[in-house]
Order: C-alpha cells, then sequence, then structure tokens
C-alpha cells in the first residue's frame, strides 16, 4: 500500500519526541496519523478508538501508565491486525527479546529501533507491511474420516504422491523433489495429509501409507530418469516404519525392482522423532547412510534438540522449517534463529533447506545469507509426476 493510504498511531509519552515522529511520517508522505501520549490512550484507540483503525502503530515502550509491554500483551488479547514499530532507549538485545516476546502473542511486528529513530529506518519498517487478508479462514471440505475409509482408500489405490521441487539458490538449479502424500478421495476430490495422518498416527499405522508413497515414487523417480531427467527425490517417513526389522530390506527390494541406486532417495524424519539415544535406531540410520541413502531431519527448529546427540546423528541435510522462514527478511527475531540454524548446518558439513519459500523477498535473503536451497510456493506448488516435465521447462525458461 501506498503511505498516503495508509493510517498510523503514534504512541510516544514525550510531547516533542511525538511531534519529531509525525513530522517524520508526514515527510515520508503520511496524511493520516493519530497520537496517543500514553499506555492507556493508545489501547483505545487502537482497540475500538479509530475508523478506518489504524494500520500502523509505533509504538514507545516507555509510555505512561500502561508502558508498552502491556499494551503489546493487551493488543493480542483482541487480536489486532496493526503493524507494530516499537521504539525505545533500551538497548537492541533488549528490543530483540521484546520482538520475540511480542511474536509469541502474534503480534506483527514490523520492526524495532533504539531512539533516535531515522527516516531511513523508519521508511524501512513500514515497507515491511502487508495488508492483512481479509477473506475469512476456508471451512474444511471433507468430513472426519475413519481409519477403515482411510485404509479403502489405500487398498483403492487412491493415494499418490505429489512433488515439490527443491531449487539450489545460488544457481537456481533443480536439485530434488519432496514428495507429499495426497488423497485422490472421489468425492471430495484431491485431500492433503490433514485429512488422513492424523487418522494413521491414532491407530499407530502410519507405515501403510509410508509404504505407499515410497512405492509410488521410486516409480515416479524411474519414470523422469526414463525420460532424460534423473533427479533425486526425498520422502517423509514414521520412525515407527524406519524401525520395523524388515524396513532396509524392502526399501533394497523397491530400488531393485524399478532399477533405482540409493543415491537418489533421502528419508526425511522430523527433529522431534530423532531426538532419542536409542542404539537400535541410530544403528538403522547408520546403516542406511552407509548404503548410500540421503536422511534430512525435517521441520528443524521446531523441537528441543539436544546439540550433542544433533551432530551424533549421520544427516545430510537439515530442513528449516517454515516458521523461520515466512518473513524472515522483515523480522529479525525470527531472521537470528533462521541465521543460526544456517549456521549450526555450517559448522557440521550439513546442506541447509530453507522450507516455506513464499516471496521473492524471502529468496533474495536466503541468497544473501549463503543457505544452500530452497522450496516454498514462490517456486511451486507439489504437483503430480507427471506434471514435472512441463514445470522444469518453464522453470529453465525463467531463471
Amino acid at each position: 500500500m501506498e503511505i498516503a493510504s495508509l493510517h498510523f498511531l503514534v504512541a510516544e509519552g514525550e510531547p516533542v519526541q511525538r511531534e519529531l515522529l509525525a513530522g517524520m511520517l508526514r515527510h515520508l508522505g503520511a496524511q493520516h496519523i493519530a497520537m496517543a501520549s500514553d499506555g492507556l490512550s493508545a489501547l483505545r484507540l487502537l482497540e475500538t478508538g479509530l475508523n478506518p483503525p489504524a494500520n500502523i502503530a509505533l509504538m514507545d515502550l516507555s509510555l505512561p501508565g500502561m508502558d508498552g509491554l502491556e499494551v503489546i500483551r493487551r493488543l493480542a488479547q483482541f487480536h489486532c491486525r496493526a503493524g507494530v514499530i516499537i521504539l525505545s532507549s533500551q538497548s537492541a538485545d533488549v528490543l530483540f527479546s521484546v520482538e520475540t516476546m511480542a511474536e509469541a502473542y502474534g503480534i506483527e511486528v514490523l520492526g524495532s529501533s533504539t531512539k533516535p529513530l531515522s527516516s531511513a529506518r523508519l521508511q524501512e519498517m513500514i515497507a515491511h507491511y502487508i495488508e492483512p487478508s481479509t477473506e475469512p479462514e476456508p471451512e474444511p471440505q471433507h468430513p472426519e474420516f475413519t481409519f477403515a475409509e482411510v485404509g479403502r482408500g489405500l487398498q483403492g489405490r487412491e493415494f499418490d504422491p505429489y512433488f515439490q521441487p527443491k531449487i539450489e539458490l545460488e544457481s537456481g538449479a533443480v536439485k530434488g523433489l519432496e514428495m507429499f502424500a495426497r488423497w485422490r478421495h472421489p468425492q471430495f476430490g484431491v485431500l492433503g495429509p490433514s485429512a488422513f495422518v492424523p487418522v494413521l498416527e491414532r491407530v499407530r499405522r502410519v507405515d501403510f501409507l509410508d509404504w505407499c508413497m515410497i512405492e509410488k515414487s521410486v516409480a515416479a523417480c524411474r519414470s523422469l530418469h526414463d525420460q532424460g531427467i534423473p533427479i533425486s527425490f526425498s520422502v517423509n517417513v514414521d520412525p515407527g516404519t524406519l524401525a520395523h526389522p524388515q524396513f532396509v530390506a524392502q526399501i533394497t527390494a523397491c530400488l531393485e525392482r524399478h532399477r533405482i541406486l540409493p543415491d537418489y532417495l533421502t528419508f526425511e524424519i522430523t527433529e522431534a522423532s530423532v531426538l532419542t539415544t536409542n542404539p537400535h535406531f541410530l544403528e538403522r540410520l547408520l546403516r542406511l547412510r552407509m548404503m548410500g541413502f540421503g536422511l534430512a531431519i525435517d521441520d528443524y527448529g521446531t523441537g528441543r534438540s539436544n546439540l550433542q546427540l544433533l551432530a551424533a546423528i549421520p544427516f545430510s541435510e537439515l530442513k528449516i522449517d517454515r516458521s523461520f522462514v515466512d518473513g524472515a527478511s522483515r523480522k529479525r527475531a525470527i531472521s537470528t534463529v533462521l541465521k543460526s540454524c544456517l549456521g549450526l548446518a555450517t559448522s557440521l558439513s550439513r546442506r541447509a533447506c530453507a522450507v516455506g519459500v513464499e516471496t521473492r523477498q524471502d529468496w533474495d535473503f536466503l541468497q544473501g545469507l549463503g543457505c544452500a536451497y530452497a522450496q516454498g510456493f514462490y517456486i511451486a506448488n507439489p504437483m503430480p509426476v507427471e506434471d514435472i516435465p512441463g514445470w522444469l521447462h518453464d522453470w529453465k525458461s525463467f531463471f
């Protein structure tokens, strides 16, 4: 949005500072500016006192009466949709913690700055504002399925793998495909994992889905290889499937049937599932790596990894969870965690893949950080295997 069409609230207890901020906004082109001299006034204006509501609030932490921390907490209680710019005389590390707290409350933080605030920094933070969507959350388009219904779908071969490309950020080259399970339901159309994985997890039979998807994914890989596209792929596997005594024998037989080498297949395991010192499970992971399979830790950052244990696991790739990727270019609290994850991967000599790249801004930011690979809707949605050759042709033309 153009700055002239945005509505601002300046919450600052010091009159001179308040006027300086308002003047800075006017200089940048703002035409709609309301002001508050204390925390309670700011809260009331943001809650119900402005029509139309403020898009962006500039908030000093040391507001009289109700300080900025309490205002932020209270804003979260009524789901305030304004973007917040945090200002303070406190140190940068304190501001970082305030940003982290506000994000945890669900507040959209556009940035923070120690005083005095420069016009360039203010303009940069305002540019981070994205108008919230007014579209209501879509209602679920399917009922809650029973295990018997999911089982019939698996037996009827209604489940298929869809594939999302993984791109090397430096070159733009396509480096692999990640498999996502989809249910082609005869009544409700194509359904994602939320429709069927929880059902299988409750009865501890995710292995039914895993083996269906592994078999079809390896067959899809063979199909692409036969078309002159020797691309690797990865599949998400439940730890219970991996731990089965016959897993190695079954996956070896599957690859032999379709004439695919282990080097072309990576197993993705969630961070939470590898937080174990079980020697049998670690032996299984080691055996798979020694056979040539890749191992990726998925959803990294969402668990509480023991770094010593993480270093001992023979994974080849660290997939950074989308919650640390989307918006990292404009949110320092998120970008700091992202940089830490990338640094960990580098220190352990593992490749890093950022998941959830939604915008060109995300792409450019990750490229600047030296991240190896990226996935996300900015690049491509998951697609059936038959769409891959056409997409590859278009991507090469685009890039």
